[in-house]
């Protein structure tokens, strides 16, 4: 293993011993109770049982009744808006089908809310986006809570769909999950062209129905979006996590290899019980291990800035406790793989074609970059995801891929990488600490020292730039009261492309907030997620018009160009929205989550670290060391 990554791998292990052992104790015993009674429907009385099967069709309440044969949960996010998960609506089906000829009985346990970040953008449904991540996990609580099953098929894709059910997955971690992708749309309208055309929208250079027209080509049919954002981001880190069938991540929707991985995940369900020949609860799967190869997946490959949260809180729901210090420090030493869009030209489809996740997966393992000795999905070690998926002559086989990328505008060996560090950089300095995504920015704009201009809202800048108040000028935008208390943490993303435009006219210009800006972040420097967040009396709260600020994403450093004396002197500017002012598209059901949000540094949650409680009890763990919800 290369030192770093066993080096941060040693001191998670280290520093979760408390809660993981708690954790996995839990599992344990949960998973030898499955052992002894048989299927978990087992343990139900006649009327609970009766229920259970009061409305499926006569073959399959035999065997419910019989309580021989596993059950296995369909948790699905699909919804036909959704382009991403409209393929999921076929997939009950075929996945009840093929449990059923793999000796199992599979129900359609419940549905999770999947909201589409793009449909929200810069409106007031985003202030619900990262919120409804812990609603997904606590709506596949509920799907698993009924004691009928004992494996669970997940059907996710996008943003805070697949941490959501993973984290709601991991609370029931000695149940055997199995994640179902649905595959990225084809290509579209090739991104340079839809980035360009959003640009000259900003301008004024083209019309609404110019960009309409643009928008729609890129973004056509069913499947996830094809530029590399959080969605597929997830999907990577999925696969090397073991929580998806080798070679599933990127095949396209409505074809027949497609439809074959699915049939194979429902079979695989079967077989991972703790009735069947593999036992491979979640639990285990999901281990210091799997987090650490999940961060170095990440970062190979410029992903989503997204993860900085949704990594930490995916941990803490197995018992880990990862840190952004873990991240900073696989940053230096994971070097940069793949060019995809927003940090190259290329889609997902074109990364697919070189070579895709058996050839970084390969390549990460041959270079010490990703533990090797896990538990899969697929069984014991990540050498199974060196194996792409295919049909011959109409059966699916996983054959190893001996050959290297074929396409190195998309995809590199570690021996010829993009760049020598990951994509995304963690920053320090008198302002807290902050996430830049630096894949995607050029050399020279890597540092700016530049006076601020404050904003409490994104609409602020937007009219700012439309009255022309930017331009000629370098400053760095100071976006506040964007965090989990303040409103939910929306994405900015509409701020991209008026920055590009004053970045394009040689302006000096970046973006400071203790907001997101999302896994499409461009080529705008950008220092986000700022915790501690205006809201919790961070000091970006203190930031006045003109304050000199630095932001140097090489060195990992932000720093406010103000004498500590004058700065503790200072007012609080601004503040974040009331209660009776956070009102409308359903924000008010949602204030108990604002006033719960934990820092972004620790997940952005309302969940404490999984086990924590019982390590404490036990006198193994400090009251005060919680992950995911503020003290």
């Amino acid at each position: 293993m290369h030192p770093v990554i066993q080096e941060v791998t040693d001191r998670l292990v280290e520093r979760s011993r408390p809660s993981r052992t708690a954790y996995l104790r839990r599992l344990h015993a949960e998973a030898e109770a499955a052992r002894l009674r048989g299927p978990a429907r087992a343990s139900l009385g006649c009327a609970n049982l009766a229920h259970g099967f009061a409305a499926v069709g006569e073959s399959d309440k035999r065997d419910l009744r019989a309580n021989v044969k596993p059950g296995v949960a369909i948790v699905s996010s699909y919804n036909d808006m959704l382009s991403a998960h409209q393929p999921y609506e076929a997939y009950p089906a075929i996945l009840k089908a093929a449990v059923r000829k793999a000796g199992g009985v599979a129900q359609f346990a419940g549905g999770v809310p999947a909201m589409c970040d793009g449909v929200t953008q810069g409106r007031a449904g985003m202030e619900l986006s990262l919120y409804s991540r812990e609603v997904i996990a606590m709506a596949t609580a509920i799907a698993l809570s009924h004691d009928m099953f004992d494996a669970s098929l997940m059907l996710g894709v996008c943003d805070k769909i697949v941490p959501g059910l993973l984290i709601g997955a991991l609370h029931f971690g000695h149940l055997p999950a199995i994640f179902v992708p649905a595959g990225p749309m084809t290509s579209g309208l090739p991104n340079k062209v839809k980035a360009r055309t959003r640009q000259l929208f900003a301008e004024g250079k083209v019309g609404k129905e110019e960009l309409l027209d643009a928008e729609a080509k890129s973004y056509h049919s069913p499947g996830t979006c094809t530029f590399y954002g959080t969605a597929n981001s997830n999907q990577v880190m999925i696969e090397v996590m073991g929580l998806h069938l080798p070679g599933s991540t990127f095949v396209n929707p409505r074809t027949e290899l497609r439809e074959a991985l699915t049939k194979a995940a429902g079979r695989r369900a079967v077989e991972l019980t703790a009735h069947g020949p593999e036992y491979t609860p979640v639990g285990e799967v999901v281990d210091e291990k799997a987090i650490v190869n999940a961060c170095v997946a990440l970062l190979a490959t410029g992903g989503s800035t997204n993860h900085t949260m949704h990594i930490v809180a995916i941990a803490a729901a197995a018992g880990i406790e990862l840190l952004w210090d873990d991240l900073a420090a696989l940053s230096k030493a994971v070097p940069l793989l793949t060019r995809m869009y927003p940090n190259g030209q290329a889609d997902v489809n074109h990364f697919q074609a070189a070579g895709g996740m058996q050839v970084l997966i390969g390549d990460l393992l041959d270079a010490g970059l990703l533990h090797g000795d896990v538990l899969t999905v697929a069984g014991h070690g990540l050498d199974h995801y060196r194996s792409a998926a295919e049909l011959k002559e109409g059966e699916l086989v996983w054959e190893e891929r001996a050959e290297g990328s074929t396409d190195l505008d998309v995809l590199r060996p570690v021996s010829d990488a993009f760049s020598s560090d990951g994509g995304i950089h963690m920053l320090d300095g008198n302002l807290g600490r902050a996430v830049s995504k630096v894949s995607a920015v050029k050399d020279e704009h890597l540092v700016i020292e530049a006076p601020a201009k404050v904003f409490d809202d994104q609409l602020e800048l937007l009219r700012a730039f439309d009255a022309g108040e930017l331009d000629g000028q370098d400053f760095v935008a100071v976006i506040r009261y964007q965090g989990p208390s303040a409103n939910g943490m929306p994405e900015l993303h509409k701020l991209t492309p008026p920055m590009a435009v004053l970045l394009d006219r040689g302006q000096r210009v970046a973006i400071v907030t203790d907001g997101r800006m999302s896994g499409a972040s461009g080529k705008v420097p950008a220092a986000i997620h700022l915790s501690p967040e205006a809201a919790d009396g961070g000091p970006i709260a203190l930031v006045r018009d003109g304050d000199p600020i630095r932001l140097d994403a090489a060195a990992g450093t932000l720093e406010l160009l103000v004498p500590a004396g004058e700065l503790a002197a200072r007012p609080v500017q601004g503040a974040p929205l009331t209660d009776a002012q956070w009102v409308g598209t359903g924000r008010e059901l949602f204030g108990a989550f604002r006033r719960a949000a934990g820092p972004a540094e620790r997940g952005a949650g309302v969940f404490a670290l999984n086990g924590h409680a019982e390590a404490v009890a036990n006198g193994t763990r400090p009251a005060t060391a919680q992950s995911g919800i503020r003290a």
